[in-house]
């Protein structure tokens, strides 16, 4: 039988502390990085790119052939699913992405059926990328969760308090729950797939778990993702997931315990002594790096690369950022973060 290959940052995940924290980036395959720019010049729009798996394997490639990292992760993106369900996705440059507002009628025209055959030029990603990678590289899979997708096929676009979402939820439960529904369901489906296709660790992206007080919380964003990570483990027994709740604040450890993800998301704002003091020791947890202060770089960056490693030494931790990195940032700032962490 062949030797099992050390996986860092996979068995981090698993609870296993390691003699230094595995690293990645969020959003690690980007805009900032010169050869993105290049390969995204071969794509019509940004959803062809995420289409098509000659051009998304080489993307997400590239950050590791750049920097020592731990992890691949899959370059997708969260919108995929409501594009897979039917719903008009499309992403203009300066604006983001722009979606046709869903309400009560276009929910009940969401189609599953059509879903996951639309989402297969993602899945051969996923299978071209196992192939590519050296064995100790862990392959991260990952999809929107069901609130911050919501919150954008409700919506339009993205916004900074979630207005228009958060009041149909209360003017139309039961229309809510039906997207919630579909968005479970599709979710377990997707997850499960990119995890026959290769990967080793899924991450569930609540990016909007903010602005929401605590029984919108339960409802919107904990039992979602509770049912999520159920659901992938009655198909994938022991499925490695990292929840993301970004501005969940006092109720990350509600979200952890509610949840039953492995491994926790910490983002910039929230301290370090705050998860050391309400968090368990033993829950693996991951970032938690301003992006900005790997713009501006220098003892900014460096004195909080540092309290955040000291902060997570006596836990499994994974250093990444406590959100994606941006376009702004130079390449010899990434260079020095890692081997900040990795201790070069």
């Amino acid at each position: 039988m062949a030797p099992v290959t050390h996986k860092p940052l996979l068995h981090t995940v698993l609870g296993q502390r390691q003699e230094r924290p595995p690293i990645w980036i969020m959003r690690q395959a980007g805009r900032y990085l010169p050869e993105y720019r290049q390969t995204r010049t071969q794509a019509r729009d940004f959803l062809e790119l995420c289409y098509t798996p000659e051009l998304a394997v080489e993307v997400t490639l590239q950050p590791l052939r750049r920097f020592d990292l731990d992890a691949a992760i899959l370059f997708s993106d969260i919108l995929v699913i409501p594009d897979a369900l039917g719903q008009s996705v499309r992403f203009a440059t300066g604006e983001g992405p722009l979606l046709e507002p869903l309400d009560a009628k276009g929910i009940e025209g969401l189609d599953r059926d059509r879903a996951m055959s639309h989402l297969a030029p993602v899945l051969e990603t996923v299978r071209r990328l196992r192939a590519a990678l050296p064995p100790e590289k862990t392959l991260i899979g990952f999809c929107g969760a069901p609130w911050t997708v919501a919150t954008y096929m409700l919506g339009g676009r993205g916004s900074p308090d979630q207005w228009t979402a958060r009041k149909f939820a209360l003017e139309h439960p039961g229309a809510f729950e039906k997207l919630i529904d579909v968005l479970v369901d599709t979710s377990i489906d997707y997850l499960a797939a990119q995890f026959e296709a290769g990967a080793d660790v899924v991450q569930l992206f609540e990016s909007w778990a903010l602005n929401l007080d605590d029984a919108a919380f339960a409802r919107q964003v904990m039992e979602p993702n509770r049912r999520i990570v159920e659901g992938l483990r009655r198909r994938v027994p022991n499925a490695p997931v990292i929840g993301f709740p970004r501005g969940a604040a006092g109720n990350l450890r509600r979200f952890a315990e509610a949840t039953g993800v492995n491994a926790l998301g910490i983002d910039f704002a929230t301290p370090v002594d705050f998860v050391r003091q309400h968090l368990p020791a033993h829950l693996p947890v991951q970032g938690n790096l301003d992006p900005l202060r790997l713009v501006v770089g220098g003892e900014a960056m460096d004195n909080q690369v540092r309290a955040i490693l000291a902060g997570f030494a006596d836990r499994p931790h994974i250093f990444n950022l406590g959100h994606g990195i941006v376009p702004e940032t130079p390449i010899a700032h990434v260079e020095r973060l890692i081997a900040l962490v990795k201790g070069a």
